[in-house]
């Protein structure tokens, strides 16, 4: 089933846009690939980024919107990623990273895209952790930028992802989450040290 890609607002796009069409802001990025690919470069698949936050704490989980990423297309492959970010004065460009994040992301839509359910996908991360995935929403008409995971959404882990995690295997967001919030746990505290007698 085709993923429908929610659209990103068109301030971030266009910060976007301003950026890679910049030789000094694409010849400054810290993205080597980007620096280094000849030809024309074009961003793909705006995902909304969240946040979520406490995942360690009770209760549902809470999730913030952080940016959109943009893939960066040059050629067959994305060799870079774009992200905007919401200020006070509004949507602007943020910065362009490389990683393997990058192709992780390419490779979980691609696989996203064979599953039998039609989702709108966004990003997730779990700072927590240093942890990302794909997040594929089940409501398609949602506003990409709003919303909590639901517990039949899926989530995918991107490579690398933590130990005990396996990459790129879809999960309920219900099966994961108790997972993470496990992994999070504090540990017991030390026994008390008796003084000498």
């Amino acid at each position: 089933m085709p993923l429908h890609v929610p659209p990103a607002p068109a301030p971030a796009l266009r910060s976007v846009l301003t950026a890679l069409g910049s030789p000094t802001a694409v010849r400054e990025a810290p993205a080597a690939a980007l620096r280094a690919h000849q030809g024309p470069l074009s961003p793909d698949h705006p995902l909304p980024v969240h946040v979520l936050d406490d995942v360690s704490q009770a209760g549902p989980p809470r999730t913030r919107l952080v940016g959109w990423r943009f893939l960066v297309r040059g050629g067959e492959h994305a060799v870079a990623a774009a992200e905007a970010r919401l200020t006070a004065d509004g949507w602007t460009f943020s910065h362009f990273c490389d990683g393997p994040y990058v192709a992780a992301t390419e490779r979980a839509l691609l696989q996203a895209e064979s599953l039998s359910a039609p989702y709108q996908p966004r990003l997730l991360s779990v700072p927590e952790l240093y942890m990302l995935t794909l997040w594929l929403h089940h409501d398609l008409t949602a506003d990409g930028a709003a919303g909590l995971p639901a517990a039949g959404d899926l989530l995918v882990p991107l490579a690398p992802a933590p130990p005990g995690i396996a990459s790129y295997l879809p999960q309920r967001v219900a099966d994961l989450l108790p997972r993470l919030t496990l992994r999070l746990g504090s540990p017991p505290p030390p026994p008390l040290l008796r003084e000498p007698a």
